[in-house]
């Protein structure tokens, strides 16, 4: 009962191939690339350590003074803190409006998207420099009180002072106060984008199943649709924090002097040493970039969870391979 069995699997075998002599491909511009990059990388590490320009003593000394350290920190950090914080409040509320059901609402969120992305930053900083033209002071400035109080005035005989509260327009415009409006104004237009694409990646069912046990619209979009969609803005948010915070070099076009590079510039300014100071505000960007890179990929890996497979190991795929090879 087993020869006929024995026979079919003899001739199986003969009819299977022997062993296959593979004979790796070679790649030998591999190593002539890597010889090339090795070449320029000494070139250029010789660059940065021998060549005097860099004058490196010089670099760091100015990479430790007072004003250069608090300028990073309750300039460049706290406007890019602040000008996110309200730049991404601001495009969630926009990309809200841009999605509703109202046209006015939608038109609103279209135009201010439209307007503020056409404008570049440093135009907009350079106009909040100068925006105090619009309220000057000797007709008391930027205030609050009853509007058109001159329409009450002529029309109605009423006299009297009808602001309230009055603030020198230039003296706020042009400093901490016009930088972190001038940068949330133009971030809120990016944010309501890249929330829109976050909020539209979210299958449409979940809104419904949430409005059909009682939610209100509102409540499904906070507690259902925009935890989910948090997977798809977090990344570009993170890119948007990132160039926010080499933005903040624009600041110099206020000219906001608690900012860390107008610090450097004015320190290369006195001393002559433009480059070196430049270098010591690379440094400051790329350290915090850095930072703010390993933050993002944290996020990226908390609101991500649950969303496709991770396989750890080589193990693990081969596991997997033969799980689904027999899997019939």
């Amino acid at each position: 009962m087993t020869e006929p069995a024995t026979q079919t699997q003899t001739v199986e075998e003969q009819d299977r191939p022997g062993i296959i002599d593979a004979v790796p491909v070679r790649h030998p511009w591999r190593y002539v690339a890597i010889a090339v990059l090795a070449v320029l990388a000494l070139m250029f590490l010789h660059l940065l350590l021998f060549n005097p320009a860099f004058n490196w003593p010089f670099v760091f000394e100015a990479m430790n003074q007072q004003v250069v350290i608090q300028g990073f920190i309750k300039g460049t950090l706290m406007c890019t803190v602040l000008a996110m914080f309200f730049g991404v409040i601001g495009g969630v509320i926009l990309a809200i409006m841009r999605l509703s059901t109202n046209p006015i609402l939608r038109g609103v969120s279209w135009l201010y998207t439209w307007f503020f992305r056409a404008i570049p930053r440093l135009v907009l900083l350079t106009i909040m420099g100068v925006l105090g033209i619009l309220f000057p002071l000797s007709k008391g400035g930027l205030s609050i009180g009853v509007p058109f109080d001159w329409v009450f005035i002529k029309w109605l005989g009423l006299s009297g002072d009808w602001r309230f509260y009055s603030v020198d327009a230039n003296t706020l415009f042009s400093g901490f106060v016009g930088a972190i409006v001038g940068l949330a104004a133009s971030e809120a237009a990016y944010m309501a984008e890249i929330a829109r694409a976050g909020i539209n990646s979210v299958d449409k069912g979940q809104m419904e199943a949430a409005q059909a046990v009682g939610m209100s619209r509102s409540l499904a979009m906070r507690r259902i649709v925009l935890p989910q969609a948090m997977r798809v803005i977090v990344p570009p948010t993170g890119n948007e924090t990132i160039a926010m915070l080499k933005d903040t070099s624009l600041l110099i076009a206020l000219p906001l002097s608690t900012e860390m590079f107008f610090q450097l510039s004015q320190i290369g300014a006195r001393t002559f040493q433009l480059f070196p100071v430049f270098v010591a505000a690379t440094l400051y960007y790329l350290i915090a970039t850095s930072i703010l890179m390993i933050g993002q990929a944290y996020l990226e890996k908390r609101f991500g969870r649950g969303f496709g497979t991770k396989v750890k190991s080589d193990k693990d795929k081969a596991a997997a391979g033969l799980q689904a090879g027999g899997a019939k």
